[in-house]
This record gives C-alpha cells, structure tokens and sequence, in this order.
C-alpha cells in the first residue's frame, strides 16, 4: 500500500515523448515491428535480471571516454521502463561531462545531483526529472565540475542510493559514470551498486586495457562488458 511519504518521492509524468523525438534523443521505444537495438537491450536487460533477485543498482561505466557508455546507460534503463511492472532511474554521474540533461532536454534548473551533495537540496523528489519516457525518470549531474570523486565519497551520496533504492521494490537504479580510466570515480560508485556493466567501443579499447578496467572492480559485481557499436 502506497504511504503519503511514497507520493512525496512521485511527480505527475509529463507528456510521453513520440517515437520520431525519442529517435531524436537516442533512445529507443516499443514499437510493433522488430528493432534490432531494443532486441539487444531487452535481451541485457534479461541476462541482468537472472543475476539478482528483487531490484538491484546498475553502474554502467566506459573503459575509457567515447565509448557511448551514456548512450547505453538511459537505454537499458529505457528498456527496464518498458516493463508495467517496474520502474527506472537514470542518474547521471559523470559529473565531469554531463550529458543525460542535453540529450534528453530537460532543463533542471537547481535540481540536480551536484547542488544535492553540498547540500542546497533538500527533498530528493525534487531530484527526479520526467524525461516523456513512461515510468523513466532522471536525475541530471548538474554543472560540470572536477571535485567529483569527493562528492561520491561522501554520506550524502550513500544515502541518496540507498533512499532511491529501498523506496520502491520495482525501482531500478542506473548509475551512469565516467570512463574508469580517467578517475577513480567509477570505482567508488561501484561500492553503492549491486552490478556493474562496462561499456567499450568497437576497436576503440586493447584487451590488456579492458582487463585493467575490469580489475577496478570486485569480481561478484561485475556482469560483463557491453561492445557499444559506434557506427
């Protein structure tokens, strides 16, 4: 049963995006015909779901920059929304190259992850954005700025996770982070997600430096690489 405090964390969704403007944000829809894309989506998102029980947190993290790991990030979290039953989140965390908020044309004003972690934002549902995708919410990084990786290690940041998480048992959780060879910020992001999913480029990565990138997290976490077509 929903409390009053479940719909304190609940906007009204604002109107569903067309076909033609979700093409226009990269992001895929249901639709009648086949579509290899979301074929492909659908089908990571099924394999994601035989590794856990109940909802889960998901880092998705490119080995290095221009991988199209944010790309694939707001698409699997697009393809767990397509789902009655459950509901997605996408928070973008590459607070260095934000790009969830430009992509998806949302205009977040002060409503962002960054002002939440120093603390000029209280109320996490203010967070959430509506981005026209049913059931699909973002929560933008905000402003680029350097100081990520002290952001993530704080109190504040644990506690979103956990808030966001727990509040809802149909709520998927989807962290979009940087490349984890330029920070250590994916590395402590992955301490709050239950999985973690790296994103590559075809012939954008050497073997040897996919197996570092994979080494940065714990093996009981890591559900395998994606090979994000760039073509």
């Amino acid at each position: 049963m929903e409390t009053q405090r479940d719909h304190a964390l609940m906007r009204p969704p604002g109107k569903t995006l067309t076909p033609a403007q979700l093409r226009e944000r990269s992001t895929i829809y249901r639709a009648s015909v086949a579509q290899p894309e979301v074929d492909a989506f659908r089908d990571l998102r099924t394999k994601l779901l035989s590794m856990m029980d109940g909802n889960f947190v998901t880092l998705i993290a490119p080995v290095s920059a221009g991988c199209g790991s944010s790309f694939v990030a707001r698409n699997l979290a697009a393809a767990f929304a397509f789902d009655d039953a459950r509901t997605a989140l996408l928070v973008d965390c590459d607070m260095r190259h934000p790009s969830q908020h430009e992509v998806m044309r949302i205009d977040s004003g002060d409503a962002h992850l960054a002002n939440y972690l120093q603390g000029q934002v209280d109320d996490i549902a203010e967070l959430i954005h509506d981005t026209g995708v049913p059931r699909l919410g973002l929560i933008p990084a905000g402003p680029p700025r350097e100081n990520s990786a002290e952001q993530f290690a704080t109190p504040q940041m644990r506690l979103l996770v956990d808030s966001l998480r727990s509040h809802y048992a149909n709520r998927y959780l989807f962290l979009d982070a940087p490349p984890v060879e330029s920070s250590p910020d994916a590395r402590i992001l992955a301490e709050m997600a239950d999985i973690v999913v790296l994103v590559t480029g075809y012939a954008m990565n050497t073997a040897e430096t996919i197996s570092r990138a994979v080494q940065q997290f714990p093996p009981e976490k890591f559900a395998g690489v994606v090979f994000n077509d760039m073509g």
